[in-house]
């Protein structure tokens, strides 16, 4: 078998849609004739923004995981912020943003870069090289972000005759919340050399979404003939058996990290011009972490009552809350470059066979992946009577028990589908 080392600091019992990309790439890749081997960091230094502890059972028993202390800055951070838990990278978790939390995205961007997890490259790369030399590895893969995973890639590079593969999950330089980093004109230079560095010397390209490829190709024209698509998807076994949630009300469900810049407000506006007797029986559900400000919105329009926050919960329970749902609510932040953000959640949404409403650009992939699967309907950020007449038309077949999609031509994004499009880039 080929053997693949995959370097990726995100790994059980961190969560998140980047923990799961991974994990299950490796449970399927060796029925294509490629063994994996994992290296990542020691969960006890590790920083996670999310936990999952769940995902750990879901390791295949024959991988070889190898894990490597860190060194970061984020304990320096709890102590100083009073806060047990670190902010994401767009610090979307934060409630409510303070004048703490502004001085911490300077630091972030201008003297932690690209990342502050790169403290982490100092241990991870002499493993990498013991590795790649006693199991004869010839193909390494680093996925990020955080992306100074990959400066680990661009090193052995230099160092071993190896085959590099890049995995870029999400935007570097172009991440929708870059601006919020602060960063100077120098450090924003540096940070593109960088990138530009990782990009133009990696054997290969995998990316998430049509668009970022674009992006990705469009700076950096080597790469027209190096690079490949390979969507998040979803796990056929992950709806096997799930719990069967009783939902009295016409529940609206979201899952996952929302923020001011995933701009609702359209969507709760909408919510206000249904019929006073549908609204009674609507509850708005956000699983996950709900911001102080965008709180405030569904109270200005004395909508508070029907919203519940849930929290973070394990990803067995995410996808039963999805599956259990009415209607699942799907945003794409506002921002630069949106066009090509593909929530990993969305794939999961799509397995679920519930209707999705989706607010974001038009013209961007999801829309174009959600119409192809006949899953429900894409909205501008603005279409607020649209959304509003598409909720009452969901709620209306509820009443009939005739809600479930039948999401043709999805069987693409499975993992095991994905994997097997992994497998010929590989090699």
């Amino acid at each position: 078998m080929k053997k693949v080392l995959i370097i990726t600091y995100y790994w059980p019992p961190s969560g998140g849609a980047g923990v799961q990309r991974w994990l299950k790439f490796t449970q399927y890749l060796p029925e294509f004739g490629v063994e994996p081997f994992v290296l990542t960091v020691d969960e006890k230094a590790a920083s996670y923004a999310q936990k999952d502890p769940s995902l750990l059972s879901e390791i295949d028993s024959n991988l070889s995981v190898y894990k490597t202390p860190t060194s970061e800055p984020y304990g320096f951070y709890r102590k100083l912020s009073g806060k047990n838990e670190i902010p994401y990278g767009g610090f979307s978790n934060r409630k409510k943003i303070t004048m703490f939390d502004r001085f911490s995205r300077f630091l972030r961007g201008n003297l932690f870069l690209p990342d502050p997890r790169k403290g982490w490259s100092k241990y991870a790369l002499p493993k990498a090289l013991e590795l790649i030399d006693s199991l004869q590895i010839d193909t390494v893969i680093t996925s990020g972000p955080p992306h100074s995973s990959h400066l680990i890639g661009l090193r052995l590079k230099q160092i071993r005759k190896i085959r590099w593969m890049v995995d870029f999950r999400d935007p570097w330089t172009d991440i929708y919340y870059y601006k919020e980093l602060l960063h100077t004109l120098p450090a924003r230079l540096y940070d593109l050399s960088l990138e530009k560095k990782v990009l133009t010397s990696a054997d290969f390209l995998i990316t998430v979404s049509d668009h970022l490829a674009e992006l990705l190709v469009d700076k950096y024209p080597i790469l027209k003939d190096r690079c490949k698509v390979i969507p998040n998807g979803y796990d056929e076994r992950d709806f096997l058996e799930l719990p069967v949630l009783s939902n009295p009300k016409f529940t609206i469900t979201y899952t996952g990290t929302i923020s001011l810049s995933y701009r609702i407000q359209g969507f709760i506006e909408a919510v206000s011009l249904l019929p006073a007797a549908m609204k009674e029986d609507v509850c708005i559900r956000f699983v996950g972490s709900v911001p102080n400000e965008v709180g405030m919105q569904f109270k200005d329009l004395d909508l508070e009552h029907l919203v519940e926050v849930v929290g973070y919960l394990p990803h067995r329970d995410a996808i039963s809350q999805m599956a259990g749902a009415s209607l699942l609510l799907l945003a794409i932040p506002d921002a630069p470059g949106n066009k090509g953000i593909v929530t990993g959640k969305f794939f999961e949404y799509l397995a679920s066979g519930r209707p999705i409403l989706a607010i974001g650009p038009k013209g961007g992939d999801v829309e174009g992946m959600l119409r192809k699967a006949q899953a429900g309907e894409f909205f501008d950020y603005d279409e607020v009577k649209e959304m509003a007449h598409y909720m009452e038309m969901c709620y209306n077949r509820s009443k009939t028990g005739d809600l479930k999609n039948q999401n043709s031509g999805i069987n693409c994004y499975t993992r095991k589908n994905l994997t097997a499009e992994l497998t010929k880039s590989i090699g």
